[in-house]
């Protein structure tokens, strides 16, 4: 066991000797020399100021914002794998969450569909996690960064070709896994069924992917690094380090092997999805409102926060394990401490948009994002307070724990990726969005199913872990209390799935339009 903790120490202690690293460099560079001046590198000449509302569902008109060619270059520099990645997510999207509608339906229908065993609980189940995880939230957020991170370094992108391979290689693993999961082979991990055979082709896609950021991140003709390439740089070069390391065959086993499990998890949550949310949402809110972020230097505390603090967070999932208290110990008091970075983010989005109320009213995908970013908030807090002993003695083992996963990969990240595509694909194909009453009817979809669906599950995971922890009750009453909570679940899910149709249709309807406009009209 020594040999596991100390192993696992290391990797996270790795993990954060490369944000240190990275602190380093950025004084020695000067990249800390905080100046509020930086927010505004995002914007060009005569930008600050100007709202922007394109992508809210109008067709995009020319002159309608302030034009620059280099700008408009820039942009199609990056929109052939920033489209491919988009529609790959999409379809992955409608294919995962209609597993989890599925899998959600057994838990109270468990006879149904019970003759294939593809269709099993077991199988369905994974097969969601898997899906929506890597085919979805992964491939939108790298769409994201893709296409944002030439924009703040003032450059086109480097090998885009590179970036396309990469999504191609990603989507056959993607495919390979999802065959291997139906039909049963698995690794048994949660967040690592896909067997490691298949994982090596995600693993040499990630690095495809890394080329060009890298490679555009070092071209750039700015001398100062806005918060969001911050953001981007550390996740697409802290992914292959957990993703590698966690998928090496043969060496846990047993406790080890959770240990090393949820050291992954939670980072691929934390250092790999978050990183690519808050980084997207740093950049889109204050270009959609036209005004720099409420406050740069707290936007740069949170950033370090997240990259010094979050590493070892995970092992609180393992509380009343067999692994030493201490260890169980210290992911609680990271995870305390992660209240440092959440809080500079949401006094900065929050701030912002607050400031500008009007902008809600004036930008649908505004809506998602600052809804994202609020969820952001609020998931990170539940989750500090939920490591807390005295929590998770009643919430381990329930649906609360189920409802608290789906507020931060899904009402967090999701959302913001749902904003994201309504904002920068009318930017990449030259096409307008054409009904706001569809993408206003995707979002309340989605909002009102995702609070079903959080609701209940929080309240009914609270009353199975009371009844768990009563010893004069039967492990039975426990399952019979939450059975209408999990039905409640399915409905809230259910309208998250049809959200995500229409998403799907809105996107169609993007690619089917006749009359694109005009090639010269500007990104923003």
């Amino acid at each position: 066991m020594e040999l596991t903790l100390g192993l696992l120490l290391t990797l996270s202690f790795v993990v954060s000797l490369c944000a240190l690293a990275l602190l380093i460099w950025a004084l020695v560079n000067r990249q800390m020399t905080i100046d509020q001046a930086d927010a505004a590198t995002i914007f060009t000449p005569g930008e600050l100021g100007r709202a922007d509302n394109e992508g809210s569902g109008k067709a995009a008109r020319p002159g309608v914002h302030h034009f620059d060619p280099v700008r408009l270059g820039i942009d199609q520099s990056s929109a052939t794998p920033v489209i491919f990645l988009f529609v790959a997510a999409t379809v992955w999207l409608v294919v995962g969450s209609s597993f989890g509608l599925i899998a959600s339906l057994k838990m109270h229908w468990p006879d149904w569909l019970a003759q294939a065993a593809a269709l099993t609980f077991g199988r369905v189940r994974t097969l969601h996690l898997n899906i929506v995880i890597y085919g979805w939230l992964s491939q939108a957020g790298i769409a994201c960064m893709l296409f944002i991170a030439p924009r703040i370094f003032h450059t086109k992108l480097r090998y885009p070709l590179f970036a396309l391979y990469g999504g191609i290689l990603w989507n056959v693993a993607i495919v390979l896994g999802g065959l291997a999961l139906a039909g049963g082979w698995t690794d048994g991990e949660e967040w690592l069924e896909i067997p490691w055979q298949i994982d090596v082709l995600i693993a040499l896609a990630g690095a495809l992917f890394i080329v060009p950021v890298v490679a555009t991140a070092r071209a750039r003709q700015v001398h100062h690094i806005y918060v969001s390439g911050w953001y981007f740089l550390a996740s697409i070069l802290w992914f292959p380090i957990l993703f590698v390391i966690a998928n090496i065959p043969g060496i846990h086993s047993g406790a080890e092997e959770a240990t090393v499990n949820w050291w992954f998890a939670h980072n691929v949550l934390g250092l790999w999805l978050t990183p690519l949310g808050v980084g997207t949402a740093y950049y889109l809110i204050p270009k959609i409102i036209g005004k720099p972020i409420y406050s740069y230097a707290v936007s740069l505390l949170g950033f370090w926060g997240l990259a010094l603090f979050y590493s070892q967070v995970g092992i609180h999932h393992l509380i009343g394990g067999p692994v030493p208290t201490w260890v169980v110990t210290l992911s609680v008091v990271h995870s305390v401490m992660m209240f440092i970075p959440v809080i500079a983010v949401a006094i900065n989005q929050h701030v912002t948009v607050a400031q500008n109320l009007w902008a809600l009213k004036s930008s649908l995908p505004l809506r998602f994002i600052s809804f994202g970013a609020l969820m952001y908030t609020l998931a990170s807090f539940q989750g500090s307070i939920e490591a807390l002993r005295s929590v998770n003695t009643i919430t381990h083992f329930t649906q609360y724990t189920v409802g608290h996963a789906h507020l931060g990969a899904y009402a967090f990240v999701s959302l913001i990726m749902f904003g994201a595509a309504y904002q920068l694909l009318p930017r990449a194909t030259g096409r307008g969005f054409v009904s706001p009453f569809m993408i206003s009817l995707h979002f309340w979809l989605v909002v009102v199913g995702f609070a079903i669906y959080f609701f209940a599950l929080s309240i009914g995971g609270v009353l199975q872990g009371l009844a768990m922890l009563d010893a004069t009750k039967p492990f039975a009453d426990s399952v019979r209390i939450v059975l209408p909570y999990l039905q409640a679940r399915s409905v809230g899910g259910a309208l998250m799935t049809l959200g995500h149709f229409v998403f799907a249709y809105n996107l169609l309807r993007l690619f089917m339009a006749t009359s694109p406009t005009p090639s010269t009209v500007p990104a923003e």
